[in-house]
């Protein structure tokens, strides 16, 4: 069933907190019609990401991120992504060529792949954060990696990377069968992320749905 209007804001909370946690951020702060985010990059000072989408709360929300001070990110997952583009070009702020998407599964539908030998599974515990990693006995490193946050119900996957010369070997698809098998262990039922464009084939192949679109927004730099 699409996601409506009423319901995406809760999704994207239910997003940004496991994104958050993976990574390691502090909680958001929700004001304005957004979740602001302090990253403290270098080139991405802050991160708001939108809960409201209709013109006014967005015009509102691009203008704070193209009048900070320091280098801010404006994130919008909507369901109109014209009319959103259109209000982030007009406040001033470059939009990422690539549009990226919100997934969802329920993970008791999720697919399991095991990894083919001789490549072999591991999982890493921090707290509530999961890491896999897909090691292959002729490199030192993990040919693959990624992680998953569980808050409760949901399991939000993270920074799935497979290294490229082991790209199209179906590591991906362990990958991610390892992390949905031990959220699912862990008494998760809903998977969730947001994906590049190369990472939504993998996943629709895995029966994730598209929920939404999401924008990237940034102030112009002088």
């Amino acid at each position: 069933m699409p996601v409506t209007e009423e319901a995406l804001p809760d999704l994207v909370r239910r997003w940004q907190a496991g994104w958050g946690t993976a990574r390691g951020f502090r909680p958001a702060e929700e004001a304005r019609g957004g979740l602001h985010v302090l990253l403290g990059q270098p080139d991405r000072h802050r991160e708001i990401v939108a809960l409201r989408t209709d013109p006014a709360s967005l015009r509102m929300l691009a203008a704070e991120a193209a009048g900070a001070a320091r280098p801010t990110w404006l994130t919008v997952p909507t369901l109109e992504p014209e009319a959103a583009e259109t209000i982030l070009r007009a406040a001033g702020l470059t939009v990422h060529a690539e549009r990226e998407r919100l997934m969802t599964i329920p993970l008791s539908e999720h697919p399991r792949h095991a990894p083919r030998p001789p490549y072999t599974s591991e999982i890493g515990e921090t707290g509530s954060v999961r890491q896999a990693v897909l090691r292959h006995p002729s490199s030192a490193e993990p040919v693959a990696r990624g992680t998953v946050a569980i808050l409760g119900p949901d399991a939000i996957a993270d920074r799935i990377e497979t290294v490229p010369e082991q790209r199209r070997r179906g590591l991906g698809s362990a990958l991610m069968s390892t992390l949905a098998e031990h959220a699912a262990a862990l008494g998760a039922k809903t998977g969730i992320l947001v994906a590049s464009p190369d990472g939504q084939r993998l996943y629709s192949a895995l029966g994730w749905t598209v929920r939404a679109t999401v924008l990237i927004g940034q102030r112009r730099e002088p």
